[in-house]
């Protein structure tokens, strides 16, 4: 959609401002003829026009800017489900993806990945950090804890970790993969600067990388499986299967099954040893 903002933009926007509470902002309560802010309180918290804004909730104000929708937007402390259906609304297409590296998982999650006993998961950003695992990825994957944080990037330690390395049955075909689902995982997410920083160091320590880098190869996270020469288990096979994570694009889920209870058992033994 685009021109002329919908009637469905202003009530939307009214219904926003409708939820909050005055004094949470500072402005005084007092008596209200509707719940909510007025309409110049949020166009001072997005530092507009009130008369523009209170056209645009009427449905005649003309297109606004991204900008200014932002700013709207932030004025209204709306989450980033409702900011990108504002957007959807005012312009058919969901706001241009900005990109901030975020600084851990909600215990939810957390407990959510330590529930999976015998199967590695980790949570992963959109490049490729892994920001926490269960204890089931420590002993089968990687053990994060012991790397610094810098290090504990899924594509340093395929193209510059010799032990992870070594242990996939076929690098090769992993490093394409994930350097194809990392380009796509990255953009998506908005995150092209961080892309640019991480590419240019990897091409400067692996020559492989940088041959993958150029081919521009983009990839699905999808599903498939994952062949692993452990140190302990021997040869193990893992299904895997990538998420997303609800309400947070710029993270992703990935969760390894054993493909047999045989293995699954191994695994168990393995973390009760450890």
């Amino acid at each position: 959609m685009t021109g002329q903002p919908t009637d469905t933009l202003g009530r939307y926007l009214k219904d926003c401002r409708a939820r909050l509470d005055p004094s949470v902002f500072g402005f005084p309560a007092g008596r209200r003829r509707t719940p909510g802010l007025r309409r110049e309180e949020v166009a001072a918290r997005a530092n507009i026009s009130p008369t523009w804004y209170t056209w645009l909730e009427q449905g005649r104000g003309g297109s606004p800017s991204a900008e200014v929708l932002t700013r709207i937007a932030e004025g209204l402390l709306l989450t980033d489900s409702e900011r990108e259906h504002l957007f959807m609304l005012a312009f058919g297409h969901p706001p241009e993806a900005v990109y901030k590296p975020p600084e851990g998982v909600t215990p939810k999650l957390q407990r959510l990945i330590d529930s999976f006993e015998t199967n590695p998961a980790i949570i992963r950003t959109a490049t490729w950090d892994v920001l926490a695992w269960n204890r089931a990825a420590a002993v089968v994957l990687t053990d994060y804890a012991t790397l610094p944080i810098d290090q504990r990037n899924i594509l340093r330690l395929i193209f510059c970790n010799p032990k992870i390395r070594a242990g996939q049955v076929d690098w090769e075909a992993t490093a394409q993969f994930v350097v194809g689902a990392f380009r796509a995982d990255a953009i998506r997410a908005g995150a092209q600067s961080e892309v640019a920083k991480l590419a240019e160091e990897l091409c400067s320590k692996s020559t492989e990388f940088a041959s993958m880098w150029r081919d521009n190869d983009v990839r699905a996270r999808g599903d498939g499986v994952k062949r692993l020469r452990h140190e302990t288990l021997g040869l193990i096979e893992l299904e895997y299967s990538g998420f997303a994570v609800d309400g947070r694009q710029d993270l992703g889920m990935i969760v390894y099954s054993p493909l047999t209870t045989s293995e699954a058992d191994r695994i168990r033994r393995l973390i009760q040893g450890s």
